[in-house]
């Protein structure tokens, strides 16, 4: 597969993981992504169509990024709300812990 396919290729996953979201799947895929842009840089200078798969893969790489602080802030919220909740949560498991102690007497 020339260049521009295989970074195109690289593209297309990224942007799977981040449209799914994937994070087990991306890890992996991002701690690949140097080594092998490293080995098809190695076979010699970018053309000008693989420059441009270059800059769609950077543009992958970059929504992946804000894929991921969104996500991350969502789960910030959620655990903000369970801390901020917390005696709640603590009276409402209580509160079903007698009503099971009370059913079994």
């Amino acid at each position: 597969m020339a260049r521009t396919g295989q970074i195109d290729a690289l593209g297309a996953r990224l942007q799977q993981c981040g449209d799914q979201p994937d994070w087990a799947r991306l890890e992996p895929l991002l701690r690949e992504l140097g080594p092998q842009l490293q080995a098809l840089a190695a076979h010699g200078p970018w053309t000008a169509r693989e420059r441009a798969a270059l800059t769609r893969l950077r543009s992958a790489h970059e929504s992946i990024g804000q894929a991921c602080a969104r996500s991350m802030g969502e789960v910030q919220a959620r655990i903000d709300d369970m801390g901020s909740n917390r005696q709640g949560w603590i009276a409402y498991a209580l509160a079903g812990a007698s009503d099971i102690t009370l059913e079994r007497a």
